[in-house]
């Protein structure tokens, strides 16, 4: 395992698509606390349950599962401060899929 980690940090992700977030990182890296900044959404928060692994060094996936019935993937590049991220979510069409890249600050 790298020396870098998400675990105990705060960072803010600003996505493609004009989102922007502030992740709090449980310092035991079990959970990650969220709000949003700018958005559609913007104010609402969430505390979730944070499944991770490091697949490479400073490369993170982080998977969790939202309220509201969003799935959510990230794959953090801690070294170059990028992240991919996966969103699933239902809509009156039915489930949609989207895929967003986005920068990572520390905050």
């Amino acid at each position: 395992m790298s020396e870098l980690t998400c675990a105990g940090k705060v960072f803010v992700f600003r996505v493609d698509d004009g989102v922007v977030f502030r992740g709090t990182y449980a310092a035991d890296g079990t959970t990650l606390h969220h709000e949003t900044l700018e958005g559609p959404a913007i104010g609402a928060e969430e505390t979730v349950t944070l499944h991770t692994g490091e697949v490479g060094h400073g490369l993170f996936m982080l998977g969790r599962a939202e309220k509201p019935g969003m799935t959510v993937t990230h794959l953090m590049y801690l070294n170059a401060r990028t992240v991919h991220a996966f969103r699933a979510h239902e809509t009156g069409d039915g489930r949609v899929a989207e895929l967003h890249t986005g920068t990572l600050e520390p905050a």
